[in-house]
């Protein structure tokens, strides 16, 4: 059995939590995905999607609380994200779901995942969740949508994100990383501290879909009518991409979902909310899928 390898930033809590990950791959026209599971496979299974630029480290306070209500844990590094293969061709999230479905089916015939599964996607993520169970509807039966994009709804001001990759130095790309995570991910100064600063650097590194689009678009609020799953939503009161239009998206979601769960706005936190408000996020999390157990 293959394990993951933990980042070096995780803190000894952290990394003992983590410990012991299986380290899963499937594959789907000739790209490999790869995905990292936790708890035992006979359990229902909660699939983690993470958002763009990153990988599967957006859910590291996330895994173990989860593990230990009972769930089996999968969270894939996404086509063309972390330690995963860019299928060719494959420039945006509408390409993802054919990857997604063939993983899962894959890893449910070799006994590495339940029947019964759940999906949670974090923005990029929840995208991706979306088109993905309005394609295969069979596939879970819950999708819960974290800060997730696509819903037709912008800001007035476009979030002022630097570019990165044309800087010589490490301090003038540490400089950069920082303002961009205040910009878009965070909200209170306090959350971006090294752990963040560090995956995200690692993360944004090994992003080769840079060219993303759909995610200003209204792509999940066209598809959403024909997901199956019951659909939940999570949301940081903070989140830069609904900036001062969280009570329009409020009202908007139970309307475009033909299967409605629960509205959850978790105080105090930006759009990675999982990881700004840990705690609070798997209490609102818990409450809208129950236990795994």
């Amino acid at each position: 059995m293959l394990h993951t390898v933990l980042p070096d930033a995780l803190t000894p809590e952290l990394a003992l939590a983590l410990a012991g990950a299986e380290r899963l791959t499937t594959c789907c026209q000739q790209a490999h995905t790869l995905w990292h599971a936790w708890g035992p496979p006979e359990r229902p299974a909660l699939v983690l999607l993470h958002g763009g630029s990153g990988s599967w480290t957006h859910w590291v306070r996330n895994i173990a609380p989860l593990r230990d209500a009972g769930w089996r844990v999968l969270v894939p590094d996404l086509p063309g994200f972390g330690d995963s293969d860019l299928p060719a061709g494959c420039s945006d999230v509408d390409q993802l779901p054919a990857h997604l479905h063939s993983g899962l089916q894959q890893l449910q015939s070799a006994g590495q995942c339940a029947v019964r599964v759940g999906v949670v996607g974090f923005s990029f993520g929840g995208m991706a969740g979306a088109l993905w169970l309005a394609e295969h509807p069979q596939d879970a039966t819950q999708l819960v949508l974290v800060g997730a994009p696509g819903m037709g709804l912008t800001v007035p001001e476009r979030i002022p994100l630097k570019a990165w990759r044309h800087l010589a130095s490490a301090d003038a790309q540490t400089a950069v990383h920082r303002h961009n995570l205040m910009a878009l991910m965070l909200h209170a100064p306090e959350a971006l501290d090294a752990l963040a600063l560090r995956l995200h650097a690692a993360n944004v590194q090994r992003d080769r879909m840079p060219r993303r689009r759909l995610s200003s678009t209204d792509i999940v609020a066209r598809v959403l009518p024909q997901v199956q799953a019951r659909v939940s939503a999570i949301f940081g009161e903070h989140d830069a991409l609904y900036r001062g239009r969280l009570s329009e998206l409020a009202v908007a979601m139970p309307q475009m979902a033909a299967h409605w769960g629960a509205w959850q706005l978790v105080p105090n936190a930006g759009h990675w909310v999982q990881y700004e408000a840990a705690e609070a996020f798997h209490a609102a999390l818990l409450a809208v899928l129950g236990t795994g157990a």
